[in-house]
């Protein structure tokens, strides 16, 4: 027999080791729940994609919708595993998850948007800046993302690249970095047809990627092609807050160009003395004078941090870079679990492989 809740007709979902409670209906997923409810629980892709959700069940039955193995393998779920994401409960359940944000997570909400500017970064990245309604300004962590909403009602997430004070600045607005994926419906309409004063409608914010603040261990950033947009906020919102933990920047791209803003980082860390920057390209070829870093972005960290027992790591990008990071830190540089906090850019292409 199921337990429901006394108080109402869904089920109670508690989270340890914070103790916070919220109710689930039996028709929804435990994340959207908890999202609806103000609960931060840790996600990214929102599909059964990337895993970013994934904790234990400590007691209680859900059944999960579709998703892929490499975000939940069948080994982990008969473990106890469950993905928030697609995981709709049939009794109360207690999970495990030690990235539960404070209470009060900032609201999401619809809101029309307009194409303030837009500036290409490199020949597949643009810089699209939007305007937000007057006197409704959005609430947001720096690192945390906003979902356009297409006409069919298709979503597409993007990192917002800069940090919630700069939006005082008349003109700002919101920063993204937009990779052009050929073929891709949104993208191909970004670096095609799309203008200024064009009005879209987003809805955010969204993620529970943004720096842990109540720390004071030293920080790995790393950042593969455009991951490094929530990067970014989180060095802006560093320097604005004064916060003075040693930080080190591993920004990876296949050749040089795919490091779109290196000025831009390069004048930061100049500012920052708390703050290095290691550029690393993994297919350089002779023209490019490359003299740097190479190889893979995550495993140069390692050469420098064999031991990250002390750090935490924001890491930011390709999937695959998020997954074989966190897996060989935690195996090789004994890297605390909870001390990895990552956003997989999970690409339409990524979410319709099984």
């Amino acid at each position: 027999m199921t337990s429901a809740s006394p108080h109402d007709s869904g089920f109670q979902i508690t989270v340890e080791p914070s103790g916070r409670q919220f109710v689930a209906q039996s028709d929804e997923t435990i994340l959207a729940a908890g999202i609806r409810q103000g609960i931060g629980l840790p996600y990214g892709c929102k599909d059964g994609a990337c895993g970013s959700c994934k904790c234990r069940k400590l007691s209680g039955e859900v059944t999960h919708g579709p998703h892929q193995s490499k975000a939940l393998s069948a080994e982990e779920e008969l473990a106890g595993f469950v993905l928030t994401c697609c995981a709709r409960p049939t009794s109360d359940v207690m999970l495990e998850s030690r990235q539960v944000t404070e209470a009060g997570a900032f609201p999401i909400r619809k809101m029309p948007s307009r194409v303030l500017a837009l500036g290409k970064q490199s020949h597949d990245v643009m810089l699209v800046r939007l305007q937000l309604p007057a006197g409704e300004p959005m609430q947001f962590h720096a690192g945390q993302y906003v979902e356009f909403i297409l006409r069919d009602g298709a979503r597409r997430s993007y990192s917002m690249a800069n940090a919630p004070h700069t939006l005082a600045v008349p003109g700002t607005g919101i920063e993204l970095h937009i990779r052009h994926l050929p073929g891709g419906k949104f993208t191909d309409h970004v670096f095609g047809a799309m203008k200024e004063k064009e009005i879209l409608r987003i809805e955010g914010p969204y993620g529970s990627f943004f720096l842990r603040e109540d720390s004071d261990k030293p920080i790995v950033l790393l950042a593969s092609g455009t991951g490094f947009a929530p990067i970014k906020a989180l060095i802006e919102h560093m320097q604005h807050k004064g916060i003075e933990r040693p930080a080190t920047l591993y920004w990876g791209g296949r050749r040089p160009e795919d490091l779109y803003m290196d000025a831009w980082v390069r004048e930061q860390a100049a500012a920052m003395p708390q703050l290095r920057y290691v550029p690393v390209v993994s297919n350089a070829v002779p023209e490019d004078n490359w003299t740097g870093r190479t190889g893979f972005v995550h495993r140069v960290v390692l050469e420098d941090f064999p031991d990250l027992s002390g750090h935490q790591v924001y890491a930011c990008g390709a999937p695959i870079v998020v997954d074989s990071a966190k897996r060989d830190y935690v195996a090789e540089a004994a890297l605390p679990e909870e001390e990895f906090f990552a956003d997989a850019f999970t690409t339409e292409a990524d979410k319709a492989q099984p």
